[in-house]
């Protein structure tokens, strides 16, 4: 249960000082910075074809933004055990090279259909779920590959410094959308077609990572049993999962951003609409994006599991005064704040899971990790989509966050492994 060791200069003293991670952060730079783009303007344009081209009102435009969710989500549901045991037994730069070319092929066809005036709500839902079937692939396979080239004592300021990649791309990627689009709908996707061809590149230049051979030898089905088994009797591993699972299930007000955008929040007298969305999508980005710049310099070395904790509470009361503000700076600065918080919460949870997986299954507990975070997200745009249906999309925002409140206190009390857990003191060293 040994990680690859890593070819870098004698005890480095960065991440950076090893090639393989560069070209993995710029891998992960470049895909993050296309599809984070592309996603916003495919919610924009869902929510808008339903409220013009189908004449649909408000909540049944917002409902469908729920069920974009929820296509996102089933391949992610049906495929996860097939994609942790491909991550643990291929070769995992591969896998991630490979996952970035489907979405740019994604990404060609939006910019096709969107050039030509074809597009209809059954495409849009049948390209989210393309993607949605990407991500399953891309999650297991490129969260695995940090451990094997970087040494266990840089990893929590590699995962610090990787969350600025994915936080920099999620910041940057809405805010350029939200610009290309008003020059030229189909612009923002065609830009995604590059970015995610020289992702693929990145990922493709990093040396082979061969998979464990124990990996070979085992039946795939036993494998996939041996992945839950293995999360399931681990409580520290399972309360960090789950806890992120349940919080961002119920406070995630992301779903509901091109509500806010188009029929909320108001500039000048006028509706922000795209690039209001646009701006308001890259907030929790900056935020989280500026707290991983500081982690990266100055890792938290003590009470980390009292600090997750704090951090997802901080989340669910930003949430609650994001739903309830009508000043749009207020609402961007709100937003900075969740994307602080949730960013504090996904560094130590990302570090400790890494941390405390051998190598052997850490492409099935990336994948189930992967799973959480999806239901998380696209169940959570669900949970909005119906929330905003019953409660309004005010209700829905502030219901979320009390909700996630509540998760963390019971996950403080039900999981007090998490509360006790003093460093990242690696499980499983390199």
């Amino acid at each position: 249960m040994t990680d690859t060791p890593a070819p870098a200069p004698d005890s480095p003293s960065s991440p950076f000082q090893i090639a393989d991670f560069r070209r993995f952060w710029v891998a992960r730079l470049f895909s993050v910075l296309a599809t984070s783009g592309m996603v916003v303007v495919l919610g924009y344009q869902l929510y808008d074809v339903a409220r013009g081209q189908y004449g649909m009102g408000i909540k049944e435009a917002a409902f469908q933004l729920g069920l974009m969710g929820l296509v996102q989500f089933l391949p992610q549901f049906v495929l996860t055990p097939v994609a942790g045991v491909v991550a643990d037994r291929f070769d995992r730069r591969v896998i991630a090279g490979l996952t970035m070319v489907l979405d740019a092929l994604i990404a060609l066809v939006l910019t096709i259909a969107t050039a030509s005036g074809t597009l209809s709500l059954p495409l849009l839902f049948a390209m989210a779920a393309a993607h949605g079937t990407s991500r399953v692939f891309i999650g297991p396979a490129l969260s695995s590959i940090a451990p094997n080239i970087v040494p266990a004592k840089l990893m929590p300021r590699a995962v610090a410094i990787n969350s600025m990649a994915w936080q920099i791309g999620s910041m940057g990627g809405p805010a350029l959308a939200g610009v290309l689009f008003a020059f030229s709908p189909a612009l923002p996707y065609g830009v995604s077609v590059a970015l995610l061809a020289l992702a693929a590149f990145g990922a493709f230049g990093i040396r082979r990572l061969p998979p464990p051979a124990e990996n070979r030898r085992t039946h795939p089905f036993r494998q996939v049993a041996d992945g839950f088994r293995f999360v399931a009797h681990d409580r520290f591993l399972l309360g960090c999962i789950t806890l992120d699972l349940f919080a961002v299930l119920l406070g995630g007000a992301t779903a509901l951003l091109p509500v806010y955008a188009r029929d909320i929040l108001t500039f000048d007298g006028h509706s922000v609409g795209s690039y209001g969305l646009g701006v308001m999508r890259a907030m929790p980005g900056l935020g989280a994006a500026l707290v991983a710049a500081f982690l990266a310099r100055r890792p938290v070395e003590r009470e980390v599991g009292a600090k997750m904790l704090l951090a997802v509470a901080a989340f669910g009361v930003a949430t609650i005064g994001f739903g309830l503000s009508r000043n749009l700076f207020l609402s961007l600065a709100i937003l900075v704040l969740i994307g602080a918080a949730d960013m504090v919460s996904v560094y130590i949870r990302t570090t400790l899971v890494q941390l405390h997986t051998p190598d052997t299954v850490r492409g099935r507990v990336s994948a189930i990790s992967g799973l959480a975070i999806s239901c998380s997200n696209e169940l959570g745009d669900m949970q909005s989509g119906v929330a905003a249906a019953l409660l309004g999309a005010t209700g829905a925002v502030v219901f979320g966050g009390v909700g996630a409140i509540v998760v963390t206190l019971a996950w403080a009390i039900g999981f007090p492994e998490l509360r006790r857990a003093r460093t990242f003191a690696a499980k499983y060293q390199s």
